[in-house]
């Protein structure tokens, strides 16, 4: 079976293989780096009545004892006490230190389940198995692992690398096409941020799957090598996010997340020449337009300003945001928030 290998060195080194329909070869796959023990998968419902069968299959034929927990699909589920359900779920099935937990599905399961692994007796082995585009390129890759709260998204959490990650792009073929839309929002920042000639190729979609969730995912293995608990350039990754953060948790997570961000990448950009950046709006609004994103912004610059307050990202009185210096180079500006506000002011009123 052919497979692109990208191997990524962190605090715990592992592979990422991405191929298609390597789902059915999963089995085999995780043998060198769990050995024989009992898994935890978690899923959701969408992906556990499309591939759950399947997947429990294919580990039972590898002669993996494999048991299943199923939360709804959706942010919603992304929460203290479906984590903690799953914990309890874990004990339950009596897993131990030698032993580990499975994502199989988006970028809600995959934080979960990562989180999960990292508490769950201090820490056991954990795998990826991205059913999405968005979590393909993006959220399976990395180590950073979370729930949302009331107060936000993704504030509590840990940097927590899996011990390796299994991505069949052929799961992509039964996504929604919103959904696989939020994906591309991921794949055009990727674009943005580090790489023209990704940037170029994705002009006019569709785009060749495999060789586009290589290369994100290899300039991803990049960034985080250089700085993996985000104290820097990591940072990067984040471009639309600190907006794209602050619509999701407006809407009460109504607005997905691909196409927050791609609303707050838009927003970015608009603010690049209010800090002496280049002027790339224009262009990049037009390019997720082919891609069918509304980039209306349904919040005032007073509304996003109350969510942005709560972003991970401010520090006391300053907060750092991602803007585009020319198309595939962005840099990290820190404002203080009131100057935030004021810009937020003249781009959004």
């Amino acid at each position: 079976m052919s497979y692109t290998t990208i191997h990524v060195e962190a605090s715990r080194s592992y592979d990422i293989l991405i191929g298609r329909g390597i789902l059915d070869s999963i089995g085999e796959m995780l043998r060198p780096i769990v050995g024989d023990c009992r898994l935890g998968v978690l899923t959701d419902s969408r992906v556990d009545e499309l591939y759950g069968d399947r997947l429990i299959d294919t580990l039972t034929a590898a002669g993996y004892a494999a048991d299943k927990f199923v939360v709804p699909a959706g942010e919603a589920s992304k929460c203290a006490d479906n984590l903690l359900e799953f914990l309890n779920f874990l004990a339950d099935c009596k897993l131990t230190r030698s032993d580990a937990v499975i994502a199989f599905g988006g970028g809600v399961v995959g934080d979960m389940a990562g989180l999960s692994a990292a508490l769950y007796l201090r820490g056991v082995k954990f795998i990826q198995i991205p059913t999405t585009l968005l979590a393909a390129v993006d959220s399976s890759v990395g180590g950073k692992t979370a729930i949302d709260i009331p107060a936000g998204k993704n504030l509590v959490g840990a940097f927590y690398q899996p011990s390796l990650v299994c991505c069949d792009t052929a799961l992509m073929d039964t996504l929604e096409p919103d959904i696989y839309r939020d994906g591309c929002a991921e794949v055009i920042k990727y674009g943005v941020i580090l790489d023209k000639t990704l940037y170029d190729k994705l002009q006019e979609p569709p785009f060749d799957r495999e060789s586009v969730v290589a290369r994100c995912v290899e300039i991803k293995r990049d960034v985080v090598q250089q700085d993996e608990f985000d104290n820097g350039i990591r940072g990067l990754l984040n471009f639309g996010h600190t907006f794209g953060h602050a619509i999701e948790k407006m809407s009460n997570f109504e607005v997905s997340h691909g196409a927050a961000v791609a609303k707050g990448m838009v927003i970015a950009a608009r603010m690049a020449p209010l800090c002496g950046l280049c002027d790339v709006a224009e262009e990049l609004s037009a390019l997720l337009q082919r891609y069918g994103f509304d980039l209306s912004s349904p919040y005032s610059a007073d509304d996003l300003y109350d969510a942005i307050l709560s972003d991970k990202k401010r520090r006391g009185g300053n907060i750092t945001v991602v803007l585009p210096k020319a198309i595939g180079e962005c840099v990290l500006v820190t404002l203080a928030v009131e100057e935030l506000y004021d810009k937020l002011k003249l781009i959004l009123g």
